[in-house]
């Protein structure tokens, strides 16, 4: 069965791998430019379709999910009469992050899926006690689009992978090992409580801290000496800086990264590229809980080591939005709050304020809608979050 999906997703997304990652991104033709209209338009066309199916999905009595039934109540109207496409979802208000936070974990669960097996994976708590999603699916359909954006030349098809990320309660923990799966390898993993160093963070205890971080490379490097095969990587910045320091991780055979964080900016992506990994495939990612994985533009010279994201619409959307009026969406170039909005028939999170902000990206040839750039911790929330290993 895993070969199966390998062959498919070697049929089909191997001359879009290359181009994805090789492409550079040159001014527009006339011609050019009108057909990234079209396809911006019917990327919206795609998207209003499929909020109207997720609505129904959550908001159908029979089959809907218990959390959005008794919402509809409160609110007085049925929106599967008033939501038509993904403008609509205004009449819905916010998602608020602490409805998520305790239980019962069950009224996130769609009456149609409730005897399926359930997942339930939780944040990580930086931003006070752990929100947690239920997924059935999601996480294994997120990593397998994302797999297409892999180069099957330097994520060979058949070699095994690291994780070397948090461990528990975490979706990430389970996706990896699904992404290696699908491409024909297995994952190998290291046992990380990203909580406990936010603990060690926040008493100022940097022994304890500089330890438990040597423990963690210790048991990566173990893995790589071990295990030959080996020549796929996730892990964070802090923790890349970290094993590099101890390895070189070309020399044994390291050929692809993909690495995500909240210190995943332009000054790490110049020095990931330049000093740490050089001649490694470096893919830096943009990834939650709540929203799945977004893919990142592919690496031009001209960006100055700028890092663009465009989510897996219409699975997922982003908006940037005035802070104070998180109704108004920015102007492009602009900075503004990141609004996430979640679509699938297992989780249905509209409008929904993150901790980061960015500025607005235009769309591109490849992504059809608009981006996010320069991906930051929220400058009025940099003081309450702990980073920790990210």
């Amino acid at each position: 069965m895993v070969f199966s999906i390998l062959l498919v997703v070697i049929s089909s997304s191997q001359s879009k791998n290359k181009a994805y990652q090789h492409k550079e991104i040159n001014k527009l033709s006339d011609h050019q430019a009108f057909n990234q209209s079209e396809a911006a338009q019917k990327a919206q066309e795609d998207l209003d379709a499929h909020v109207r199916h997720v609505i129904n999905c959550h908001f159908d009595p029979k089959k809907g999910t218990p959390f959005w039934l008794e919402y509809a109540k409160k609110i007085g109207f049925d929106p599967r009469d008033k939501v038509f496409g993904y403008q609509d979802l205004k009449l819905l208000g916010h998602f608020e992050d602490e409805w998520l936070r305790g239980g019962p974990i069950r009224r996130w669960v769609p009456k149609s899926m409730a005897n399926l097996p359930t997942y339930v994976f939780e944040t990580g708590g930086s931003t006070g006690l752990p929100k947690s999603r239920i997924s059935i699916r999601d996480f294994q359909i997120d990593y397998e689009m994302f797999s297409e954006y892999l180069s099957a030349e330097t994520f060979p098809l058949g070699s095994d992978w690291l994780m070397l990320g948090p461990s528990g309660p975490r979706r990430l923990r389970l996706a990896v090992e699904h992404l290696a799966q699908i491409r024909g390898g297995v994952c190998f993993l290291v046992d990380l409580d990203p909580r406990w160093v936010g603990k060690l963070v926040k008493q100022g205890k940097h022994q304890e801290f500089e330890a438990y971080r040597d423990h963690v490379i210790h048991q990566a490097l173990q893995l790589l000496k071990a295990h030959e095969n080996i020549s796929c990587l996730f892990t964070t910045p802090k923790l890349l800086e970290a094993l590099c320091e101890k390895i070189s991780l070309n020399k044994v055979g390291v050929t692809g990264i993909f690495c995500g964080g909240t210190e995943m900016n332009a000054q790490f992506n110049r020095f990931a590229r330049e000093e740490l990994v050089p001649g490694i495939d470096f893919v830096p990612t943009y990834g939650n809980t709540l929203m799945g994985l977004a893919y990142s533009k592919a690496f031009d010279p001209a960006d100055e080591y700028s890092i663009t994201y465009y989510p897996p619409q219409p699975r997922a959307v982003i908006e940037l939005v005035e802070p104070d009026n998180p109704d108004h969406v920015v102007d492009y170039d602009q900075t503004g709050r990141v609004m996430l909005t979640t679509l699938t028939e297992e989780f249905f999170m509209p409008r929904f304020l993150e901790r980061d902000e960015a500025e607005r990206a235009r769309p591109t040839s490849d992504f059809p809608w608009d981006g996010v750039r320069d991906l930051r911790l929220f400058s009025e929330l940099q003081e309450s979050v702990s980073v920790g290993v990210y």
